[in-house]
């Protein structure tokens, strides 16, 4: 081929290129269409990593409409809740120690305003509001004991479900305490648990989707997805919505079953074949869905859209998170795992605004620190760092206002339930007012 050839097919691809407006990338600055709620102007996507800020004055406006959503509801997205606290300690619920919290990502129950968690033994702990014991129960062994359990948590009428780390499932009456039923699986489990129509559904390290009777433990159908010789270094995500089961694996295949009848309907690889066992150190935020798109992420600088019917990719940018994003108003939320808190409109794929909330931490501590995960507030949103952290930011400028420190090691992300804010550490819940 000459050389006069292949110059224009470089051109040819080039100037192609330059013009793909669906990922969000354009050769000109574009205006993005106006929004009743936030303020627009000519914004433009930087080819480089999110790695520096971008349109820091750049002020977000969000609807006043709040809603108090539900904890791990079906859909993981939380939205805006109406909270805006003093971040005063009310109490706290205290708990044996767990050993591996670090590698842990760990669930509250609340029952009315009662809460459910457990402790370094597996033992199930009910308070109420005020810290007090309400009842305790504990259903392993001596040897299983030693171990520490590592309990996923779900809850739905009088059926308080639990997963482990030791293939075992079980459902215990929320109100007492008693062990109702109990089961062994073929595999340990590390994933949320999505209850719906007297159903449950979780997956286990086999990367295997199961969906169990939420009556007796049976299990009614199974999806089995490719196997991975590494287990998750990170609690896998489902999500429901439109009658299906979307899941997304260890190895980062995203798959949407039939809610009813277990068949698969669409499977989306995010992840090169070639390289699954190598890419061991995956970690996948939460699933989220809104406005017919399913929303994650992962460390490998990839952020994505699907479309929930059939799977296709609407965009994909390279931000690095392993952090469950939040959806409001058409516009995403998200925090990179180097500390730059990224909006986005949610149609195009958009970057909205960039803003380094690590402003206020020493450049050499940086490195070190990575973000737990965050919910958003009425004026603000509320992050959790790996180093024991709470930064509070303004959601108009993107600025932090406020760091406080919890503990010296990890914390897990906020919870917020009835104007309160939850924050579990190793070894006892905080509330906060």
């Amino acid at each position: 081929m000459s050389k006069i050839l292949k110059l224009i097919l470089l051109f040819i691809l080039i100037t192609s290129c330059s013009l793909d407006k669906k990922t969000g990338f354009w050769s000109k600055p574009e205006k993005i269409k106006k929004n009743e709620n936030y303020i627009v102007e000519e914004l433009f996507k930087d080819e480089e990593k999110f790695n520096r800020e971008f349109n820091p004055n750049f002020k977000i406006k969000l609807s006043k409409n709040l809603e108090q959503k539900k904890i791990n509801n079906l859909t993981n997205n939380n939205g805006k809740i109406n909270y805006h606290g003093k971040l005063k300690t009310l109490s706290k619920f205290k708990y044996s120690k767990i050993d591996n919290f670090d590698k842990f990502e760990p669930d509250i129950i609340f029952n009315k305003k009662n809460i459910i968690f457990f402790d370094n033994k597996g033992t199930v702990l009910k308070f109420d509001e005020h810290s007090k014991l309400l009842w305790k129960k504990n259903y392993y062994n001596k040897s299983q004991k030693k171990v520490g359990p590592l309990l996923n948590l779900a809850s739905d009428k009088n059926y308080l479900i639990v997963t482990d780390n030791m293939a075992n499932y079980y459902a215990i009456n929320i109100n007492n305490g008693n062990l109702l039923w109990t089961k062994k699986n073929s595999a340990p489990f590390n994933s949320q648990i999505k209850i719906y129509k007297n159903k449950f559904y979780t997956v286990d390290f086999q990367n295997v989707l199961r969906c169990y009777s939420l009556k007796d433990g049976l299990e009614l159908w199974n999806v089995k997805t490719e196997s991975s010789f590494i287990k998750s270094q990170k609690k896998l995500s489902l999500i429901i919505s439109d009658e299906k089961v979307v899941f997304i694996n260890s190895i980062g295949d995203v798959s949407a079953v039939d809610i009813n009848t277990g068949k698969l309907i669409w499977q989306t690889p995010t992840q090169i074949s070639s390289i699954y066992e190598s890419s061991f150190n995956l970690k996948s935020s939460d699933l989220i869905v809104d406005n017919k798109s399913i929303l994650f992420s992962n460390n490998n600088n990839e952020f994505y859209s699907l479309n929930i019917g059939n799977g296709i990719l609407n965009w994909q940018h390279e931000i690095n998170s392993s952090v469950r994003p939040v959806s409001i108003d058409n516009l995403i939320f998200t925090v990179s795992n180097e500390g730059f808190l990224i909006i986005i409109d949610q149609e195009k794929g958009n970057i909205i605004r960039i803003s380094n909330i690590y402003n206020n931490i020493k450049q050499k501590k940086r490195s070190k620190i990575f973000p737990i995960g965050f919910v958003v507030g009425k004026n603000n949103i509320y992050l959790t760092l790996s180093n024991g952290r709470l930064i509070v930011v303004d959601i108009e400028t993107g600025k932090p206002n406020l760091m406080l420190k919890i503990d010296n090691e990890k914390i897990s992300r906020p919870i917020i339930l009835d104007n309160n804010l939850f924050i579990i550490k190793n070894n006892s819940i905080i509330k906060f007012d």
